[in-house]
């Protein structure tokens, strides 16, 4: 039998496929798994330590977020905070910190007082912050010079918690999700395999044929690629997911010289804009000085940092044609998305991007001067943001292809971090079901989710 056969081959070793890595381990009875990863050790790309926010998203305090999807991330999030006790990786990669959401200006006062009314159901944990609240909490907040004498004009409010896990370094826990996988069952071959980049995927018969850049062929009964935004750049290769195209975003952040805030604020999010809002996190491999951003620049890469070589790749995966060109000309005729647009350009330019980003992080610490922060070089990832030529719109979320015939791609912006032992449940089970494998579920649910959340 070939040696390169396997039941299962995950193309992708970030925490997306290093989860579904670990889960076919523990808990099923598949004989034979194989990842490959295309570098030299797992999650250097998005899920690096440096190249997110750290952030475990509950869906509590992120604004963005429906109560309906707040449901979901709860759940998901929980699995995370399980696997890491599981294994005893609380005050190593996982940790709790406060967490808050801020409302500044009456209008966003009353959002999260709101907010705060319909999501403390959901999670009963959650404390209303006043400003006196908050002078205590996070200082910063309040104070308009670094004095602590003046206080900032605007009212003020937050919704958070304290005592929660809030952060985890998700480079680690990939590192962490690969090695239990392997060691979960004696009797399962689970083999990782590094500078394997892979260039081909083929059907063949009623398997598929995988063939890296250095020639190297797999052969595998089910394949699953979590690839970030190669996902779609090897769907498109295959013919599959052509009504999508991909517009990577990069997110860069600002650090300060010293500790600025206790634990993570988030802003409120402004619905007109798709990204992110900008928010304030301590970092736990940077001493605690604290991290602001994301900043959100479309880049013509699908890698960030790698040099110039998927510029081609992410030309292709855009697939542009008239639908694409509507969907950008729909964000950029609103200015004040162009507007955002065109700030976060120059974000990124030398010499001018420190004094335009403090004013936007002044709103969260009023008295933060551009002495304070630098631009965080090497920080920050790219983000495949997918693009729904038939609805003609930009898709927020994570977005999956499986036409049923033993092949899946996904696309995991943010949360995939957070989601990616639930998305790995979701796959596993289309994975057991078209292979006759059996998926130990009950001892799945014991292991990592509570009961008492219901998604």
């Amino acid at each position: 039998m070939n040696d390169k056969h396997y039941e299962v081959v995950i193309v992708g070793g970030g925490i997306s496929g290093a989860a579904l890595f670990y889960e076919l381990g523990k808990y099923t009875n598949a004989k034979k798994i194989c990842m490959l990863e295309k570098y030299e050790a797992l999650a250097t790309l998005n899920s690096k330590g440096s190249s997110n926010s750290q952030t475990i998203h509950v869906g509590d305090i992120e604004t963005n977020y429906t109560l309906d999807k707040a449901k979901i991330t709860k759940r998901t999030a929980k699995m995370i905070e399980k696997f890491c006790l599981q294994y005893g990786l609380e005050e190593k990669i996982m940790f709790s910190h406060q967490k808050m959401a801020l409302g500044v200006g009456e209008k966003e006062v009353q959002f999260i007082k709101d907010r705060y009314e319909s999501f403390k159901t959901l999670f009963p944990y959650l404390e209303l912050y006043t400003k006196e609240d908050l002078k205590i909490l996070e200082p910063k907040l309040v104070w308009a010079n670094k004095e602590q004498t003046i206080e900032r004009p605007e009212p003020i409010v937050a919704m958070g918690a304290k005592g929660e896990y809030t952060t985890v370094d998700f480079g680690a826990m990939t590192e962490s999700l690969a090695k239990e996988g392997q060691k979960a069952n004696d009797e399962q071959t689970t083999d990782i395999f590094y500078n394997s980049e892979v260039e081909d995927i083929e059907r063949d018969g009623d398997k598929y044929r995988l063939t890296t850049v250095n020639g190297t062929v797999y052969t595998a009964d089910f394949v699953v690629v979590n690839a970030g935004a190669h996902s779609l750049f090897l769907a498109h290769k295959m013919g599959y997911g052509k009504h999508m195209g991909s517009l990577s975003m990069a997110g860069s952040f600002y650090i300060t010289s010293g500790n600025f805030l206790n634990g993570k604020v988030y802003m409120v999010q402004n619905d007109k804009l798709p990204f992110a809002a900008l928010h304030g996190d301590p970092d736990i491999l940077e001493d605690g000085r604290t991290r602001f951003g994301p900043t959100a620049l479309a880049l013509g890469v699908l890698e960030r940092y790698k040099g110039f070589k998927s510029v081609g790749q992410c030309i292709k995966t855009m697939n542009i044609d008239g639908n694409i060109v509507k969907i950008f000309w729909d964000l950029l005729k609103d200015s004040e998305i162009r507007n955002y647009v065109f700030k976060n350009f120059l974000f990124e330019v030398p010499g001018i991007n420190k004094g335009l980003f403090v004013k936007d992080a002044q709103k969260i610490v009023p008295s933060l001067s551009k002495d304070d922060i630098e631009y965080a070089k090497g920080f920050g990832g790219v983000r495949p943001q997918v693009l729904n030529k038939t609805e003609q719109k930009l898709m927020l979320g994570e977005a999956s292809l499986s036409e049923g015939n033993g092949i899946i791609f996904n696309m995991t912006p943010s949360p995939g971090a957070t989601s990616c032992l639930g998305n790995a449940e979701r796959d596993i089970k289309v994975v057991c079901d078209y292979l006759n494998l059996e998926f130990n579920n009950e001892q799945f649910l014991a292991d990592l989710t509570d009961p008492e959340i219901v998604a």
